[in-house]
């Protein structure tokens, strides 16, 4: 009883110092950033100009939009872009191919704080891009080619918060910033109480062991495999709290974590889809088309992280 509790106690002090002292001053500072150039629409206008280009590979409208909502607010944000996508003429053809670049792409939750312990950002973004950009493009012209595609579709305009003054709007993104992570401290202490229990009874020594030969071959360290599991079980929070914990206590360095970024950053897990088929019943329905779409970009992303590093 007492090793329980020691572990209890070592889990919360881990996650509250990740929380307090890497989480909060990123994703304040980031968050009331990025909440004045959404309010700006300078988010959304950048989005309207790449539309006719992206609209080749398969991402049509407001799929932009949802691009940049997950490269630069998070994995959260392109819900309600779905949800407006589904109540506009966006054909299930369509609706596929932006769901599976989003979930083949990197989302900014995890990303801004991985920054602190040497995630390479520019490559991130660059393969993100291009892994989202073959997602869509491998589900709209290859998984759903016997779908039809609508004719056109009713613009949507977001919000006009234009006129606001920039200091509420900073104070407004610090605060989603709070939320963010008051939101992520529970699912983070979870997460590393779980992983300290799995490795005070050995499993996690198991897993190292049995995928050792694959470790091997990428030469990354067995321990990867830590956060690999913790990502696909409980999301991408909870993968980012526990690949912190690993570099900063130097079980991984920060190139070996960007080795094996393109595999690991998205929100392709089970809390990543539920939270996505919330959106709307079209968007459920489409998500078993445009899994392996997604499945096919992060694997495109994969590769590039790993010549590249």
């Amino acid at each position: 009883m007492e090793e329980f509790v020691s572990i209890i106690v070592k889990s919360g002090t881990s996650a509250v110092n990740l929380s307090l002292y890497t989480l909060l001053p990123v994703m304040v500072v980031l968050m009331a950033f990025m909440r004045v150039l959404e309010a700006k629409k300078i988010l959304y206008f950048i989005s309207k100009a790449l539309s006719p280009v992206l609209k080749l590979f398969g991402i049509h409208g407001l799929g932009a939009f949802a691009m940049l909502q997950t490269l630069f607010i998070g994995f959260a944000a392109p819900i309600s872009t779905l949800a407006i996508m589904e109540g506009k003429s966006y054909s299930r053809k369509e609706l596929a191919a932006v769901f599976a670049m989003i979930l083949a792409m990197s989302q900014a939750n995890a990303v801004f704080p991985l920054l602190t312990v040497g995630l390479e950002f520019d490559f991130t973004l660059v393969s993100s891009l291009i892994g989202g950009i073959v997602a869509a493009s491998t589900t709209y012209y290859i998984f759903t080619r016997s779908m039809e595609s609508a004719d056109g579709h009713a613009e949507a305009e977001v919000d006009d918060e234009s006129d606001k003054k920039l200091l509420p709007l900073l104070v407004e993104g610090g605060q989603r910033g709070m939320q963010i992570v008051a939101q992520s401290v529970p699912m983070l202490m979870l997460a590393l109480f779980a992983v300290n229990v799995f490795n005070s009874i050995g499993l996690i020594g198991l897993a190292e062991k049995a995928l050792s030969p694959l470790t091997d071959l990428m030469q990354i360290p067995s321990i990867a495999v830590l956060p690999f599991l913790t990502k696909y079980l409980a999301g991408g929070t909870a993968m980012m709290g526990v690949s912190l914990d690993l570099v900063g206590t130097g079980k991984m360095t920060s190139l070996e974590l960007n080795r094996i970024a393109g595999w690991m950053i998205n929100p392709l897990d089970l809390v990543g889809i539920g939270l996505y088929m919330s959106a709307g019943p079209k968007t459920a329905s489409i998500a078993k088309i445009a899994i392996p779409g997604a499945l096919i970009g992060i694997a495109v992303r994969g590769f590039l992280h790993f010549v590249f590093f």
